[in-house]
């Protein structure tokens, strides 16, 4: 984990190459933090436990339960903005302070410009996520009102089914891939250092390039615990969120290279 790569004249910070092995050792650092502070890490995923109930009872009300599926794999995409509290409570364990859930909720405000910018890229990979999603629907199935039986037997039930959910997989996995390497490490970044949100994004990029084999056995970790989290009816987001989170912060900690006593950011 020694060698260092820096792009002369590139926004992006000094990263290094880091050992293949190295997802399993945030998830062990990410459990610690969660073991360290058990009722933030419980009561901040059962916001999102809670609010994904009151999500799918709403979508249930208006016939729109069809809707869970495009919404579901969306929440992956906006999961790193979402988790910035988390960042903030291993922040804080990794200076020996003991965190509150007000710190968590409020670590928005210590970067709210550059926060707010990584939290509009992301939403705008949602909500270009969703529209496409639309509109592989209707290419598959038409244009026609869904209800959730009819949804579920054209999907499961259908030899339509088939190259739909190939080709909604193989569009989302690009989205992911994208929002995933502009996140990586960017909003952890931001939150620890006065870095911009286009800087945090360049070095996000660069630690993800550098270390591709690494990063995609990392992101198919995040997205097997997330959907294990959604998959549970969002019950397990309440334990795999803040540990997902939690590792993400020693994730960053890895491939970006720290900041000399007494010296710059960069």
């Amino acid at each position: 984990m020694s060698e260092i790569v820096e792009t002369p004249g590139s926004l992006a910070l000094p990263v290094r190459r880091i050992d293949v092995e190295r997802p399993w050792q945030w998830l062990a650092a990410g459990w610690r933090d969660f073991t360290a502070a058990p009722m933030v890490s419980l009561l901040y995923g059962g916001v999102f436990v809670l609010g994904g109930l009151i999500l799918t009872f709403l979508l249930w009300s208006f016939d729109w339960l069809y809707l869970l599926l495009p919404i579901g794999a969306g929440f992956l995409l906006l999961a790193p903005v979402l988790a910035t509290g988390l960042y903030e409570v291993s922040r804080r364990l990794e200076r020996r302070e003991r965190p509150s859930l007000g710190d968590a909720f409020q670590a928005w405000q210590k970067r709210p410009g550059s926060l707010a910018v990584m939290g509009l890229v992301l939403v705008f990979f949602f909500l270009t996520w969703i529209r496409i999603a639309f509109l592989i629907f209707a290419l598959f199935f038409g244009a026609e009102s869904l209800n959730w039986t009819s949804f579920v037997q054209m999907l499961f039930f259908s030899t339509d089914g088939i190259p739909f959910l190939v080709v909604g997989t193989i569009v989302g996995g690009i989205f992911a891939a994208l929002a995933f390497a502009l996140s990586a490490v960017s909003i952890p970044l931001i939150l620890d250092r006065d870095v911009g949100a286009l800087a945090a994004m360049a070095t996000s990029v660069s630690a993800v390039l550098t270390n591709w084999r690494v990063m995609i056995g990392w992101g198919a970790l995040i997205a097997l615990f997330g959907a294990a989290g959604l998959v549970s009816f969002y019950i397990g987001l309440g334990v795999t969120l803040p540990l997902i989170g939690y590792a993400t912060w020693h994730a960053y900690r890895d491939p970006v290279v720290p900041v000399p006593a007494g010296g710059s950011q960069r």
